[in-house]
Order: structure tokens, then C-alpha cells, then sequence
């Protein structure tokens, strides 16, 4: 199974290291997130990354070559045009996926202890399109499911927004946790609905959620860090040595 890494992003909660960095390269006891996600996914048997830049596109290439991919395959998906989001990025490195495979995403600026291969076993059991990893913790912005498990829909708590896809009485909010595992069928529908250029894989989730099978799988328990903001960098270092 092959990754992908999201790592084009601006990072702009991270300035002003993000000012002269990509916040791929911000480093948590002395290893940059992104070599901590390729070894992450090492773990679990995925040595085959795919890799998105753009934001100080050179220097993520450069710590790459440089270190022979801790490891890894790395293949760079380049956004230097313009950045696409994560819905977008994906869409953009098709062509570096194998066909017919399924494949796994993740954040860079996510550092967690979720089980990849329960994930995995999870989505095969049961054929889902698409498994969004989530968890049971407060945030502002959660995915809604009903009591089938499926995806119904979205809401921000801030703002009262709110997409519901698949109406029912009562359902459940929990928090997506940035790692996804696709069925390759994805890119056919993507383009089916017309995706293109810029937009986000909540887009695609609640796009496809009416048609096919787009379930949660909840790791509640597990340690998870958006280190993209920076209180949480302190909070990494001691978690993750």
C-alpha cells in the first residue's frame, strides 16, 4: 500500500518559522515532522510515500535526497504552481498511485500513536470507499455519523454551520483525525463530480457519502497532536521522543 503525505501547505500557524521554512521540516526533538511520518509509516509497512510540496518546495526535496528517503520510496507530487488542498493535492499526484490499489493519507503536522493496520483491516472488512480515522474529543469542527457508522454529514460548532447529507433523528459528532484510507475508485468519482484545482477532502467525504460507503473508524485512546499549532510543539517533544 502506498501513502500520502499532505505537505504543501503554508503552515501559516507555525510563523515565523514558517516565514524561511515548510512546516514539513519544523522539528520535534530534532526530527522534522515529515521524517517522522515517513517512519511512522514504516511501522506499519508503507515505504512508499508520496510526498505534496510547495511552500518552500526545494528545501523539503533537498532534506529528501539528502537522506535518501529515511528510508523510503518518496515520490514528490510538486504544487510550486499553486496550492491545492488536500482534496486538490490528492487529485493532482493520481498518476503516482498504483491503479487498482488502495492507499493510505495522512497529515504531516499530525503526529499520532493510531494503530495503521487496525485502520487498514478495518477498511477491508468492510469494503468501504473511503475510512476517515476520528476520535471522541472536543473541537469546533466534527464529522456527523448515523447509527450505521456511515458519514452524514458535518458541523462547526463556532459558527452553527452545518452539511447534513444523510438526515437522522440523532447523530454522532467526532473528530477527524487527518488519516483516511481510499479505495482507488476514488479518483473515478472525483472526476465524475467534476473536482478540479483547489478544494478539501471534506468536500470529497460529504460529496460521495449519498452514494457510497464512507465510515469512521474511532481510535479514541490513542495519542494525537496537531503540532501545526504552536503550543503544541512542547506537547510533541514529550510525547514523542
Amino acid at each position: 500500500m502506498k501513502a500520502i503525505i499532505f505537505s504543501a501547505g503554508l503552515g501559516t500557524r507555525l510563523k515565523p518559522w514558517t516565514d524561511k521554512h515548510p512546516k514539513a521540516l519544523a522539528l520535534v526533538n530534532g526530527k522534522s515532522l515529515l521524517q517522522r511520518n515517513i517512519v511512522y509509516l514504516q511501522n506499519f509497512g508503507i515505504d512508499d510515500v508520496i510526498v505534496n510540496v510547495h511552500h518552500f518546495s526545494e528545501q523539503i526535496i533537498e532534506a529528501v535526497e539528502q537522506n535518501n528517503g529515511w528510508g523510503s520510496r518518496v515520490h514528490i507530487s510538486d504544487e510550486s504552481n499553486a496550492v491545492l488542498e488536500t482534496g486538490g493535492g490528492l487529485l493532482y499526484a493520481k498518476n503516482l498511485f498504483t491503479k487498482g490499489e488502495s492507499f493510505l493519507s495522512c497529515n504531516v503536522d499530525i503526529l499520532s500513536t493510531i494503530n495503521l493496520h487496525d485502520l487498514m483491516a478495518y477498511h477491508q472488512k468492510n469494503k468501504s470507499c473511503i475510512t476517515v480515522s476520528v476520535t471522541q474529543r472536543k473541537t469546533s469542527r466534527y464529522l456527523l455519523f448515523n447509527d450505521d457508522n456511515q458519514l452524514a454529514g458535518w458541523r462547526n460548532t463556532d459558527t452553527g454551520k452545518e452539511r447534513i447529507i444523510l438526515p437522522q433523528k440523532s447523530l454522532t459528532e467526532k473528530a477527524y483525525s487527518c488519516y483516511a484510507v481510499f479505495d482507488y475508485s476514488v479518483f473515478d468519482l472525483m472526476e465524475q463530480y467534476h473536482f478540479a484545482g483547489k478544494f478539501s477532502l471534506i468536500d470529497v467525504y460529504l460529496q460521495l457519502t449519498a452514494t457510497q460507503k464512507i465510515l469512521g473508524f474511532d481510535h479514541s485512546g490513542d495519542t494525537l497532536i496537531d503540532v501545526g499549532k504552536p503550543e503544541n510543539l512542547a506537547i510533541a517533544a514529550a510525547a514523542f521522543p
